[in-house]
């Protein structure tokens, strides 16, 4: 008899959980939104949006796919460089030295796109050297 209580209350709390997928653009408002304002070269709104939604890029950025490609592929392909480097300022070192989904980190990836003098390469790479520095002292 207490079985069924027992297994119809677990079957509920596991539907509940879920497994993380990413997020694609087309399925969630707030991606799409996210993935606009990048394509906008639209720092300021893009910063709203993330702090009127209590998120931090760097929690979200792994998840989020703008066309098939990352955030900051996509900023990189648009000459969004404004908003790119606000993404990359606001992600870890561990973000950006991840490979992506074709195996490629970001940086490579730039360098390999002919987007070497990018601005946003510029910070990238900043935020690289600066961890590199850091470890060094």
């Amino acid at each position: 008899m207490r079985l069924i209580p027992v297994a119809l209350a677990a079957l509920i709390g596991f539907s509940y959980i879920s497994v993380p997928t990413a997020a694609v653009a087309a399925e969630d408002p707030l991606i799409a939104s996210i993935c606009d304002y990048v394509k906008a070269n639209d720092k300021n709104r893009l910063r709203k949006k993330l702090k009127e939604s209590r998120v931090k890029l760097r929690q979200i950025y792994s998840s989020i796919s703008c066309d098939g490609a990352s955030l900051l592929r996509t900023a990189y392909s648009v000459n969004a460089d404004d908003a790119g480097e606000f993404v990359a300022k606001r992600l870890s070192v561990n973000e950006l030295s991840v490979a992506e989904a074709d195996g490629v980190t970001i940086f490579a990836w730039a360098e390999a796109n002919g987007h070497g003098a990018s601005p946003i390469t510029a910070a990238v790479k900043e935020r690289l050297g600066a961890a590199a520095g850091g470890e060094e002292e």
